[in-house]
C-alpha cells in the first residue's frame, strides 16, 4: 500500500524512518523536476507534469529510476503505452470459378495502433499536431522521431506486397508483428481455404472413397478453384493416386480439362502404368497417353492425361513448355527436394494453371525439401529459399522457436494435407488389410524373349490332339506359364545366363520404386517369390542398391537359421527387407514387423496369398498392412488376373487348384490369355 510523503512527513510513527527515506529522496532530485520543492512544502502540492515534459519523464527518466531498485506505480494506459506500426486492410477481389491468385486479394496500407488500423492519412492528421507522448482514444500512444520517420518512409517507398504475402498476412493476421485488418470477404475466403464440408464427388467415378479421400478431394478442388496449388502428403497407402484421379475427373467433368486445356502428371518410370491402369479403372471417361521412350511422339497425343517421367521432362522441358495445361501433378514430389537441381528447375518451368504435389514423405532432411516443393504448387508463396530459411527453416530447425512453428503451421495447412496411419480418426476408417495391383512394363529384352518363348510353347501345345494326351498337354502349359512368370521376373530367372543387371526387368524397376518409398517412411517389408533363384536375385540387387544385405528366408536353410532370421526381423531395426521363399515361408511365421507385403510373382490362389500375407496381417499386428501385388501389362500375368478378378467361379477353383485350371483350357482360350 503506497504511503503519501505528507505523512511521511508529519506522523510520529514514521519518525525513525523519516531521515533515510529523505535521504534516498535527495538521489532522485536531479532526476524529477519539483521533487525538492514538492518536499520542502510539505508534500501537499502535486508536481503536475504537462504532456509534453512527461514524455521524456516517462521514457527516460522512469527506466532509471527502476534500476534504483524503487517501484513505480503508473495508470493501466502508460504501463502499456502503444506503438505505431505498419499495417495492412486486405480485401477480396470478386471472381468467380477458377481464378487466379493475382487476382484474388488487394490491400491498402494501414498503421496499427494497438488493435485499431487507422489509415496512413489519418495517422498524419492525428501526428500533425503531436509528438512523442499523446493520447489516442482510452489508450497513450509514443511515437520517437525516429518512428515517425521510417512509418513515412515505410508508406512512401515500400514495394506493394505480392499475392502471395498477402496470403500470408490473412492467413498469419499479422504483418511485421502487427495486427492485419481482414474485411468479411477475405475472412469468408479464409473459411472457405479451411472448410471441411465435402464437395460432390464425380458422377463417374468408379470407386466407393472413404471420408478421410473424400476430404481430400474436397480440399484439393476447393484450393484448385480459388487458384491454390496443393500438396497431398498422405502417408504411403492411404490412397493418394485415387484422391488425384477424383480430381482430374471432376475437372474434365466440369469442362475444366478440355480439347485445349490438358492435365500433365509426371511420375517415376516404375509407376506409368500403374497411373494409366488406375485411371482406366477408376475414371475410365478419362483417356491418358503415356509419352515415354525413344519413340514418343508429342504429335500423338490427343488424350485427356500426359502421363510422362522426370527424366523424359527434364530432357523435353521446351517441348512441354508449349502446351496449355490446367492442371500439372507431380507424384512421388521428393523428386523436386533439392531445389537447385535441373530436374526440380525443369518441372517448376511447365506453366500450368494448377499444380498438385504428392508425396509421402515432403520432408526427409531439411525443411528447404518442403520450400522447393511448396515452391511448384504455389510458386513465391514462402518467398525465396533465402527468406524462408530466415523465417522459418532456422528458427525452427536451429532454434526450436515455437512462435515460427505456429505462423508456419498457419501459413501452409490451408496448402498441404497430411494424414498418417497412426492417426486414430483415420484408421479407424481403413480397412485392416489394403490391397493394391502393382503393373510393370516389360523391357525390350523381356519382350522379345516372351515372345519367342510363348510362340514355341504354343507350337507345341496346339499340336497335342490326341485326348490320352491331355496330361502332357496340361504339363507343357503350366512349364509355359513357369516360363513366362520367370521372364516376367528377370531375364536371368529363365535363362540362368548369370547376367546380373537389374535394369533388365520392368518389374525390378518398379520394386526399387516400392522399396525407396517403404524404406523412406521407415517402414518394414516381406518380399515373397515362388522361385528360389529369384529370392538369390532379388537379394544381390536389392544388396547392390541400398547397401546392405536382406535376409533370404528359403528351403535351404535350417531351423536355428530360420529362427535367427525371425528374430532378427521381428526385434531390429536395421533389417527392414526379408525376402521370403512362398513356399518355405508361406504359413506359420509371426511377422507382424513388417506393414507392407510385396507379392513379386503370383500364384493366382488367393488361399496361397492370403496365408503368405498373413504373416504379417494376423494377432499382434498394430499397423495396417499394405498388400503389393505385382503384375506385368500387356502379358498373361494381367489377362490371368483379371480372369480371376472378374470370375467367381475361377477364383473359387484357383482356391481349390492352384494354377491347374489353366492347363485344362482349350488352345483358343490359351491364345487369348498368352497372345
Amino acid at each position: 500500500m503506497p504511503i503519501s510523503i505528507s505523512k511521511i512527513l508529519k506522523e510520529k510513527q514514521f519518525d525513525k524512518q523519516r531521515y533515510k527515506i529523505l535521504q534516498s529522496l535527495s538521489l532522485l532530485s536531479p532526476f524529477i523536476r519539483g521533487l525538492d520543492t514538492h518536499i520542502n512544502l510539505g508534500g501537499n502540492h502535486p508536481i503536475r507534469f504537462d504532456i509534453k515534459d512527461f514524455s521524456p519523464f516517462l521514457m527516460e527518466v522512469l527506466p532509471a529510476v527502476r534500476l534504483l531498485d524503487i517501484k513505480i506505480l503508473l495508470p493501466k494506459s502508460l504501463q502499456e503505452l502503444l506503438r505505431p506500426k505498419a499495417s495492412v486492410k486486405l480485401k477480396r477481389q470478386a471472381g468467380q470459378g477458377f481464378v487466379r491468385l493475382d487476382d484474388l486479394l488487394s490491400f491498402d496500407w494501414q498503421v496499427a495502433i494497438g488493435d485499431t488500423l487507422i489509415s496512413p492519412e489519418e495517422f498524419k492528421k492525428l501526428m500533425k499536431n503531436a509528438s512523442g507522448l499523446f493520447r489516442f482514444k482510452e489508450n497513450y500512444i509514443y511515437v520517437s522521431e525516429q518512428e515517425l520517420e521510417k512509418l513515412h518512409k515505410h508508406f512512401s517507398t515500400e514495394k506493394p506486397l505480392n499475392s502471395y504475402q498477402m496470403l500470408q498476412t490473412a492467413l498469419s493476421e499479422e504483418y511485421d508483428g502487427a495486427p492485419v485488418l481482414l474485411t468479411n470477404e477475405v475472412r469468408d475466403l479464409i473459411a472457405e481455404l479451411t472448410s471441411t464440408t465435402d464437395i460432390p464427388l464425380p458422377e463417374g467415378l468408379n470407386a466407393q472413397l472413404r471420408p478421410y479421400q473424400h476430404r481430400g478431394f474436397s480440399w484439393m478442388y476447393r484450393n484448385s478453384r480459388i487458384g491454390f496449388g496443393s500438396i497431398l502428403a498422405d502417408d504411403m497407402g492411404l490412397g493418394k493416386t485415387l484422391q488425384v484421379i477424383s480430381i482430374l475427373l471432376k475437372f474434365k467433368e466440369e469442362n475444366a480439362i478440355n480439347d485445349k486445356h490438358k492435365a500433365l502428371v509426371v511420375v517415376p518410370t516404375g509407376l506409368l502404368t500403374n497411373w494409366q491402369s488406375e485411371i482406366q479403372k477408376f475414371a475410365p471417361s478419362v483417356s491418358s497417353h503415356i509419352f515415354h521412350g525413344t519413340t514418343r511422339n508429342i504429335k500423338l497425343f490427343n488424350a485427356d492425361v500426359m502421363l510422362t517421367t522426370y527424366g523424359v521432362l527434364r530432357s523435353d522441358t521446351e517441348l512441354l513448355k508449349k502446351h496449355k495445361w490446367q492442371v500439372m501433378i507431380i507424384d512421388e514430389a521428393q523428386n523436386i527436394k533439392n531445389h537447385d537441381t535441373a530436374q526440380a528447375k525443369a518441372i517448376k518451368s511447365i506453366p500450368a494453371n494448377i499444380r498438385i504435389a504428392m508425396s509421402g514423405t515432403p520432408v526427409e532432411n531439411r525443411l528447404t525439401e518442403f520450400w522447393s516443393i511448396m515452391d511448384f504448387a504455389n510458386k513465391g508463396y514462402m518467398g525465396n529459399v533465402k527468406t524462408f530459411k530466415d523465417d522459418f527453416a532456422d528458427p525452427i530447425q536451429v532454434f526450436n522457436d515455437e512462435q515460427a512453428v505456429a505462423k508456419f503451421r498457419k501459413v501452409t495447412s490451408p496448402f498441404m494435407m497430411r494424414r498418417m496411419k497412426s492417426d486414430k480418426s483415420i484408421i479407424s476408417d481403413l480397412p485392416d488389410k489394403v490391397e493394391q495391383n502393382q503393373f510393370a512394363l516389360l523391357t525390350k529384352q523381356q519382350a522379345a524373349l516372351y515372345e519367342k518363348t510363348m510362340k514355341a510353347a504354343m507350337e507345341e501345345i496346339e499340336g497335342f490332339s490326341d485326348s490320352n494326351s491331355l496330361f502332357k498337354r496340361q504339363g507343357l502349359v503350366l512349364q509355359m506359364i513357369l516360363a513366362l512368370k520367370q521372364i516376367c521376373n528377370h531375364p536371368t530367372n529363365f535363362l540362368k545366363n548369370g547376367n546380373f543387371d537389374s535394369s533388365l526387368s520392368g518389374k525390378m524397376e518398379l520394386l526399387f520404386e516400392l522399396l525407396d518409398s517403404i524404406m523412406d517412411s521407415g517402414e518394414k517389408v516381406l518380399i515373397f517369390t515362388q522361385f528360389r533363384e529369384m529370392g538369390d536375385l532379388l537379394e544381390r540387387f536389392i544388396t547392390e542398391r541400398y547397401g546392405e544385405r536382406p535376409m533370404f528366408y528359403h528351403g535351404g536353410c535350417n531351423v536355428k537359421q530360420r529362427q535367427e532370421m525371425v528374430e532378427r526381423f521381428q526385434h531390429n531395426r536395421a533389417d527392414k527387407i526379408f525376402i521370403l521363399s512362398l513356399k518355405a515361408a508361406g504359413t506359420g511365421l509371426n511377422l507382424t514387423a513388417a506393414s507392407h507385403v510385396i507379392h513379386y510373382d503370383l500364384w493366382w490362389n488367393p488361399a496361397v496369398e492370403n496365408q503368405a500375407t498373413d504373416r504379417a496381417y494376423r494377432i499382434g499386428q498394430k499397423k495396417n498392412v499394405m498388400v503389393h501385388r505385382m503384375i506385368t501389362k500387356n502379358t498373361f500375368e494381367e489377362r490371368i488376373d483379371e480372369m480371376i478378378q472378374q470370375k467367381k467361379h475361377l477364383a473359387d477353383m484357383t482356391v481349390a487348384t492352384g494354377e491347374n485350371w489353366i492347363g485344362k483350357l482349350s488352345n483358343k482360350e490359351l491364345r487369348e490369355i498368352f497372345g
